[in-house]
């Protein structure tokens, strides 16, 4: 692969762009599984709840929406509200 001026002038750019942006997250997170709740799937979005909190410092919210395939979970993220308030 051969580098060019512009994919080096990209790279140089990419660390200050990713530091000019604030904190995330910056309100608490929802993680949506499409699978119900006591299963193994639920179980380990579970697990995985106190660890991110502590390390994203903001509250991580498990919604169970199974059904349909997991599309019922999937059109939720598709209409959910765009995070970026710019």
């Amino acid at each position: 692969m051969m580098l060019t001026r512009r994919s080096l002038a990209a790279a140089a750019l990419l660390p200050v762009a990713a530091h000019a942006q604030g904190a995330w997250p910056d309100r608490p997170v929802r993680l949506l599984v499409g699978f119900p709740a006591g299963g193994p799937t639920d179980f380990a979005a579970r697990i995985l709840q106190d660890p991110l909190q502590q390390l994203w410092g903001q509250p991580l919210v498990i919604e169970n929406r199974p059904g349909a395939s997991q599309m019922i979970a999937a059109e939720a993220v598709v209409k959910s509200p765009p995070t970026a308030t710019r």
